[in-house]
């Protein structure tokens, strides 16, 4: 083998074995079952814990509802007359569904040019700024996962509206994820224990 095939060869082992987790937790109903398959899931919610101060429940029952764990998680295309694909629903991308303007936002304030949305350390730490954002400017505690995910979905100022209040599906989903915080919060609060 000539030395570029070698390299070329090499390159594309490397590349592949990126970090972007492609599939879920064997277990999403189990906040320590997900954390003993993914231990760096836990440090970089506990970084975002300390850092901005949101709960590794909310975190958890965030993401959950956004991408099931799965790094690279995108919208369902869209498609006109049934089968021409005319692009994605929205730029949401990663485990925590960032919007591309709303992780610029982030990119721009917090420096790191190179944090990525399929990164678990990055996108926690994205959820945590915008949370602790949304506490500063709406009052919305870093504990309240209903009220924080409504925020998190329509973005501040749709939730400062209201807008939320217009869609029914989007309050039975909030409701699920504050019962889903608390569920993992219990759990977590047990396996800690053992």
């Amino acid at each position: 083998m000539t030395r570029h095939v070698r390299a070329l060869i090499l390159l594309l082992f490397v590349a592949s074995c990126g970090s972007t987790e492609s599939t879920a937790p064997r277990n999403l109903e189990n906040a320590c079952a997900i954390l003993d398959e993914r231990p760096h899931y836990l440090r970089a919610m506990r970084r975002t814990e300390r850092k901005w101060g949101v709960p590794i429940s909310v975190q958890m029952a965030t993401i959950h509802q956004e991408s099931k764990f799965i790094g690279n998680a995108r919208t369902p295309l869209r498609f006109a007359l049934g089968v021409i694909p005319m692009g994605r629903q929205s730029s949401a991308y990663g485990y925590s569904q960032a919007l591309d303007g709303t992780w610029d936002e982030y990119l721009q304030k917090q420096g790191n040019r190179r944090a990525k949305r399929d990164d678990i350390n990055d996108a926690t730490d994205f959820m945590g700024w915008y949370m602790h954002q949304t506490e500063q400017g709406l009052g919305v505690s870093k504990r309240d996962a209903k009220n924080q995910y409504l925020a998190y979905h329509e973005g501040r100022s749709g939730y400062a509206r209201g807008s939320y209040n217009a869609k029914p599906w989007l309050l039975t989903v909030s409701d699920k994820v504050q019962t889903r915080a608390i569920l993992y919060e219990n759990q977590l609060r047990a396996c800690r224990k053992t």
